[in-house]
Order: C-alpha cells, then structure tokens, then sequence
C-alpha cells in the first residue's frame, strides 16, 4: 500500500487509472471501515481510501480536537487486509490552503433536519470536503456506510444534482454481536454506558415492530422510544420515522400503505453522542 499526503502525489499514483474505487473516511479505523473497502474492492480497482479529519464538518462546541487520530495503527490494519492501494492522507493545509469560501449547501428539507437541525452547518461540511476529495480522487465508486443514513442520502443526492460521474454504494451497518453500530465515537463511553449503549438500537427494532404489528401513529411511536431512552439516563435529540426515499415526515396512510420507512435516532449517553437507524419494510 503506497501512502501518500498532497494531491499531487494522489494524481500521480492514480493516473490513468479508469475504475477507481474510493472510500472516504476520518481515520480511527475499525472494522466497519475495512468492510466498506473490502465492498469497494469488489466494484474498482484500485482501490483508494482517505483518512482527513475535516474541521468543516464540526460545529464550534464539537469534538473537533478531541477526535482521535490514529494515523500508524489505521496503516497498519489496512496493510494488514490488503484491499487498499493508495491511503490518501494529507494535512489540513493541502485540503484548505486558504479558506474554503466556496462550499456545498444542501437544501434545508434536506441537509436542515434531523442532523442538520441538531448540528448546524454539518452537511454543509460534509458536502464540501467529500466533493473536494471526488475532484482529488475522481473514483467511479465510492463506498459509505449507511449507519451515516442521512449523510449517505446527502451524498447520493449532491452526485446525481451535479452529474459527478460517480456511483454510490451503501454497505450495511455493521454492529457488535449485542446490536450495538460500530464508531469511532464508541471508544469514549465508560464501561457502565458501553452495556447501556445497545438500548438504541433494541429501541428502533421495538418501534419497527409497532409498525410490522399495524400501529400507524408515527409521533406516538416516536415519543414511546424517546421516553423510553430518557428513563435509561439518555439525552435524546430525536427519535424520528421517516420515508426512505426522501427522509421526508410519513403520514399515517403511508405507513398503512407500506411506504418504505426509515427510523434514525441520536441521543446523548453520558458526554457520548450516538447515533442509529433501522430500514422498515412491511412489504
């Protein structure tokens, strides 16, 4: 695996490269990230992964700092599977060599809820810095995890808008045996939270099984999950159903008539955020 840290370096490892497979992530590399470039080995070849930590995407009182960086051990693993050819990996001041005046905002029925409401100027962020490392890379596959759902539908939404001449993958959430979604964030719970974290997800199966046992009342469900969450010492910002196809509210006809659904939920265990979803089809 070649390393390589300015865009010029990139450009000259992936020159005349047709197929390239890309994986954006912010480094602190676990086991979801290494399933996301084994998918994208898959469909591209070579296959390039990027590790930037993007101060764009945090909000002033965020862990921007705090985030970890893990740059020798996240080399070594991905050494160690052998999916990667080119990590990207480059200094804040090759990314944004003068200010980023020129940013990516998404549409407020978009990029302004659930996350966006929650973390303003998140999306804008994301948007920005994943276009930018398209226009370094320029893969005709990228790879994002759905656990980010809203992200990914951001994403997916910015590339079709613009015609990028990329498709995008979703891979599947990848949990712990006990349901708990793999992130970087989980390294930071105490050990009485990380046994109280897989709550979140058993919430979002309980109300997709209201939904599969007929209940269509979205905001009942939804305020019986925050409840819920809140009596196990959780600060929730939202529990939320959603349409799949546009993260838009449901109406209880569409839940009758089995409208793809989406339930995603982030919340606050001690001075850990987290987040989650589950797809709901009862078709």
């Amino acid at each position: 695996m070649k390393v390589v840290h300015t865009i010029e370096e990139l450009r000259d490892q992936l020159r005349g490269q047709l197929r390239v497979a890309f994986v954006p992530t912010m480094g602190n590399l676990h086991q979801a990230h290494l399933s996301l470039m084994k998918l994208a080995r898959q469909h591209g070849d070579p296959v390039v992964a990027s590790i930037f930590v993007n101060r764009l995407q945090f909000g002033p009182n965020e862990d921007f700092d705090k985030y970890p960086r893990t740059l020798a051990n996240d080399i070594e693993k991905l050494e160690r599977e052998r999916d990667v050819y080119v990590l990207f990996a480059p200094h804040e001041r090759e990314m944004y060599p003068e200010p980023q005046n020129f940013q990516i905002q998404p549409p407020p029925d978009l990029g302004g809820i659930l996350e966006g409401e929650f973390r303003p100027g998140f999306f804008t962020g994301v948007s920005t810095v994943v276009l930018k490392l398209f226009s370094c890379v320029q893969p005709s596959v990228a790879v994002f995890g759905k656990k980010d759902y809203q992200q990914l539908m951001v994403v997916r939404n910015m590339c079709r808008q613009f015609q990028l001449p990329v498709t995008i993958l979703a891979h599947e959430t990848v949990r712990d045996p006990d349901g708990l979604a793999l992130s970087s964030r989980n390294r930071f719970l105490e050990a009485p939270e990380r046994a109280e974290a897989p709550r979140l997800y058993a919430t979002l199966q309980t109300v997709r099984d209201g939904l599969l046992a007929g209940e269509t009342d979205a905001s009942a469900l939804e305020a019986q999950a925050v409840s819920h969450l809140a009596q196990h010492g959780w600060q929730v910002d939202y529990v939320s159903l959603r349409r799949q196809s546009d993260l838009g509210k449901v109406s209880a006809q569409e839940v009758a008539g089995g409208e793809p659904l989406v339930v995603l939920a982030a919340a606050k265990l001690g001075a850990t955020r987290l987040i989650d979803n589950l797809e709901i089809c009862k078709k």
